[in-house]
């Protein structure tokens, strides 16, 4: 018998149960109150007259122009990002230069800068009143309150997404394996595509869903650079706002309804992702 004593088991918290509940009952409350509740508004207020009314609300031209619009936005502007992303990450982490910590707080900066100011940066860049965006009007290419403009204020808010999910990714791949791909003859476009991609594709995915729900969902900057034409430049947020301004509750709250449930069809496609893939998820450390 060893005269060594027995260790005796310990928790990993030493709490009382009666802390650890009433910690949980705080985080649940704070969620209902921050999230549950107003979700739950929304669709009791988009159906208060019935389906038939949100229906009816939905097949308003305003709206399904502004569906249209903020899909379209979307569609050009996460591709966008997840090009400029792929691109910045590789640049940041395959080579060694100055100014590289820099660079990293350059693509920071939409965390920082308030979108309305963002928005505001492009009307003074690309305006009818400055020169280049003059010359573009009288083209019959205008940026601001056109959908150029929108594209471009939803690529600012947008663009750190991609590049933020990615970086650390390839910082803990490393170099090796691209390496001896080229060792043994590959291309730089094969390292790419048979190496590089396979390594952060569950990280690029992540970034692209974080990017989309920003798309959508923007408000401060496009409201700047759209001029909230009716039909025309009114991204879904901004007809929200207009239609309840307007008093007209039950459009407004079915279009907040159709933009809430894009949001939750983001979060179960990420969800769902970290359940099929949960072991490739966490060996890249993003589960």
């Amino acid at each position: 018998m060893s005269d060594m004593p027995l260790r005796t088991w310990r928790p990993v918290t030493t709490e009382a149960p009666l802390f650890r509940t009433a910690l949980i009952a705080v985080v649940l409350g704070i969620l209902a109150v921050l999230l549950f509740a107003p979700l739950i508004t929304v669709f009791y207020e988009a159906l208060r007259k019935g389906w038939f009314a949100a229906i009816t609300s939905l097949a308003n031209p305003e709206a399904l122009s502004a569906i249209k619009l903020t899909l379209l936005v979307a569609a050009l502007a996460v591709p966008l990002n997840a090009v400029f992303g792929i691109a910045a990450a590789w640049f940041i982490t395959k080579y060694d230069f100055r100014g590289k910590a820099f660079l990293i707080t350059l693509i920071d900066l939409p965390f920082s800068v308030s979108p309305v100011v963002a928005g505001l940066c492009i009307v003074l860049t690309f305006g009818a009143n400055t020169a280049f965006g003059g010359w573009l009007v009288g083209m019959g290419y205008p940026i601001v309150f056109a959908l150029p403009g929108i594209v471009l204020a939803s690529l600012f808010v947008t663009f750190p997404f991609v590049a933020r999910e990615l970086i650390p990714v390839m910082i803990e791949q490393g170099r090796a394996e691209e390496e001896a791909a080229l060792t043994l003859g590959a291309s730089g476009w094969r390292v790419f595509l048979t190496v590089t991609l396979p390594n952060v594709r569950w990280a690029l995915l992540y970034g692209v869903l974080l990017a989309n729900a920003r798309a959508m969902g923007e408000f401060g900057a496009v409201a700047v650079v759209s001029g909230k034409i009716r039909g025309v430049t009114a991204t879904m947020p901004i007809t929200i706002e207009m239609m309840y301004n307007e008093y007209l509750s039950v459009a407004a709250f079915s279009l907040a309804g159709v933009l809430a449930l894009l949001a939750l069809v983001t979060l179960a496609l990420k969800t769902a992702l970290e359940i099929a893939h949960a072991d490739a998820l966490a060996a890249n450390h993003r589960h």
